[in-house]
This record gives C-alpha cells, sequence and structure tokens, in this order.
C-alpha cells in the first residue's frame, strides 16, 4: 500500500477546498473526504490522479467516483449514525469507506467478480468492514433489510422496484436516473409507502448492470 505523507494530505486538503467551493456543506463528508486516503484506492501509477475532482478508470469497465459525486450522494442521504445502508455497486469501495466514515452501517454489493474480490481483501486493510456481497444489485439484499438508506453509485434506466420494498419507511434512497446522462434523484418512502421525489441535477455515471460478471 502506498504511503499517505505529507504530500498525500496535502493534495487532499486542496481537493477538499474545492469542493467546499463547490457547494458541499455536510462537514462530516468534508472530514470523511479529507480522511480517507483515495490514492490506495487507485493503481499506483495514478497516485497524482487520485486528488483532482474527477473520475478515474479503475478496470472492469468501472470507474472511482468523481469526489464531488461520493460528497453529494453521500450528503443526499443525511446519514444519521447507525444507520443501515444498502449501497449498490462497491466499485473500489471509495465511497463505501465514506459511509462507514460516517458511522452508518453498510451492506454493499458488487456485481464485478474480480472488483469484488479486490475490494473484500483490500478495505479492511484500512479498517473498513462492511457487508461484502458478490450479486446482482437490482434484487438488492432483503434477508438484511429493511435498510434506513439505499444508495446506487451507477446510473440506473428506471427506479429497481425490489430496492424500494427493502426501503424502510421515512427512508431515503440516493440514485442517478437515466440512460446517456442521469440526474441524481433522492426518493423519500413515506409512512404510506409513496415515493417522494426530488430533483438534483445532471451527472454522468457508468451504467448499473443487471446480472454479475465473472471478470478477470
Amino acid at each position: 500500500m502506498h504511503n499517505d505523507g505529507y504530500r498525500e494530505k496535502g493534495l487532499r486538503q486542496q481537493l477538499v477546498n474545492e469542493l467546499i467551493q463547490k457547494g458541499i456543506k455536510d462537514k462530516r463528508v468534508i472530514d470523511a473526504i479529507g480522511k480517507i486516503p483515495r490514492h490506495q484506492f487507485m493503481d499506483s501509477a495514478f497516485v497524482n490522479f487520485a486528488y483532482v475532482d474527477k473520475a478515474f478508470p479503475i478496470g472492469s469497465g468501472q470507474t472511482i467516483s468523481q469526489p464531488f459525486t461520493v460528497a453529494i450522494q453521500t450528503e443526499l442521504l443525511d446519514l444519521a449514525k447507525g444507520d443501515k445502508v444498502l449501497e449498490i455497486g462497491t466499485g473500489s469501495g471509495y465511497q463505501t469507506a465514506v459511509l462507514i466514515e460516517l458511522g452508518a452501517k453498510v451492506y454493499t454489493i458488487e456485481r464485478q467478480r474480480g472488483l469484488f474480490l479486490k475490494t473484500q481483501q483490500f478495505l479492511p486493510k484500512l479498517g473498513y468492514n462492511p457487508q461484502f456481497f458478490y450479486g446482482d444489485g437490482y434484487l438488492g439484499k432483503p434477508t438484511y433489510g429493511p435498510y434506513d438508506k439505499i444508495l446506487i453509485t451507477a446510473g440506473a434506466p428506471d427506479i429497481p422496484k425490489l430496492l424500494i420494498e427493502q426501503l424502510k419507511p421515512g427512508g431515503f434512497m440516493v440514485v442517478p436516473i437515466g440512460e446517456k446522462t442521469q440526474t441524481m434523484m433522492r426518493y423519500i418512502k413515506t409512512n404510506s409507502g409513496e415515493l417522494l421525489e426530488e430533483n438534483h441535477g445532471a451527472f454522468s455515471f457508468v451504467p448499473l448492470l443487471k446480472g454479475t460478471a465473472n471478470d478477470k
């Protein structure tokens, strides 16, 4: 694992300042991004790109999300300590780490087998221990539900119905909806089971795919 020295901490502080300028207000989110060594989630050749506010390829056709996107999605979840969060799309595990830093109990699903195995080994080395699952995110994980919050980290063409069923009344689901570009949506499930929706602007994500993939 690459070092986390003065240089990396300095670059991280610059990133944090940029996120504040872009409108991220939740201090807990800012603190988590300021603490987590994002460069360790990427190949060592790309350390210089780790603290630029951009998405970056991590293999298996996936990306480590842009820090601003991670920050905004986390902020929209409005986490309380101890919230049960279902995360669809573990990816590099960076978003997972942010959720855990905010005190969430995270259940995370990844459909790319290679990525799942890599992240499952890597995250605990940094002290982050979510419940990992290899599987189809569209199905969720009803066994461990219902969840206070659900986060989908890939663009979904529409709201996955099975996931709505796994959301507690009063719970939030944050999901980028759309085919080519996405609209960041927050759905709030009322006590009667209805969904209230909020539009939080345009974003760009890799697509949320059904099934699983045994990538190498």
